[in-house]
């Protein structure tokens, strides 16, 4: 099927005239002429009767252009829709991430994202670091935030910002800040953890295990916010990112215990699928992330 045939077909049909339809074609009339015997020596049947002031639609010919004409007009929704994709004014914006990384880390440039580009849904799923990368993997999300280490041969895997994980307390344990404490006066202390099955636990868990140390967990809950709201409470030791803490150590509604064992800092990542090129969307998200993290620095 050769489409300019049909574009100087519908043309033609719409002018009533060779010599009209070439104008609006910008190309000659004689050229008109040829796509149109072409057409018809392609399809086997006359599509314009001439007269003498122009030409007029043969009953197969009228047949053709509802069909002619339905398809270029999707055509030309098909551009329109590129064209709003390409100005943000529609299009899709498919996250996922663990709540801490939502709250503190992408609620900013989400907000500004979403003022600004209004047009564009967002859909953001929440989940740990290893339903992150399967929901990549899917198909189901365009940008995945994990704490690293994470390796998968299917994934491209680059470091956004490096954190700082500590243990906190409320007021009830203000006696413990006296002095450095160690790993093993530390499980003393009733132990607030995220859930089994999530990196920042394993990471814990695994830190505690280098010191020679096992951790019974006497709390373990999905949302480092109500670890953080049982700490105020007294309940125990909570391991969170100091980073997201900010307020509330300023404020004293909690405090940092200081360990004779320093936590390693940890990095968040954003994931992409290796073989799916990003699009537009996503990667002026990324854009207005990369601006904040550098604002935060």
């Amino acid at each position: 099927m050769h489409m300019e045939w049909y574009r100087i077909f519908l043309y033609t049909a719409r002018a009533g005239n060779l010599t009209k339809a070439a104008q609006e074609l910008h190309i000659t009339q004689p050229s008109v002429s040829y796509a149109i015997k072409q057409l018809e020596a392609s399809l086997g049947v006359k599509l314009f009767d001439r007269l003498s002031k122009g030409v007029k639609l043969t009953p197969e010919g009228a047949a053709l252009l509802g069909y002619v004409e339905q398809s270029f007009s999707l055509l030309q929704a098909g551009e329109d829709k590129v064209h709003s994709l390409k100005r943000l004014s529609a299009g899709e914006l498919r996250i996922g991430a663990s709540g801490p990384i939502i709250k503190h880390l992408l609620v900013p440039p989400l907000d500004k994202f979403h003022a600004q580009y209004p047009g564009v849904r967002i859909r953001l799923s929440q989940g740990k670091s290893a339903e992150i990368r399967e929901q990549l993997k899917n198909d189901q999300i365009d940008l995945g935030f994990v704490h690293l280490p994470i390796s998968d041969h299917e994934l491209d895997v680059k470091h956004l910002a490096t954190i700082q994980d500590c243990f906190v307390v409320g007021h009830s344990y203000r006696h413990l800040l006296e002095h450095p404490i160690t790993a093993r006066e530390l499980i003393q202390i009733p132990l607030l953890l995220l859930s089994k099955g999530s990196s920042t636990r394993r990471y814990v868990e695994e830190w505690l295990f280098s010191l020679g140390v096992t951790a019974e967990v006497d709390i373990e809950l999905s949302s480092m916010d109500m670890l953080i709201e049982l700490a105020q409470r007294g309940y125990g030791t909570a391991f969170v990112t100091r980073s997201f803490i900010k307020q509330e150590l300023k404020e004293e509604k909690l405090y940092e215990l200081q360990l004779t064992d320093p936590i390693p800092e940890r990095s968040i990542a954003v994931a992409t699928r290796r073989d799916i090129s990003l699009s537009i969307t996503a990667n002026q998200f990324m854009n207005m992330l990369t601006a904040s993290l550098d604002e935060m620095r």
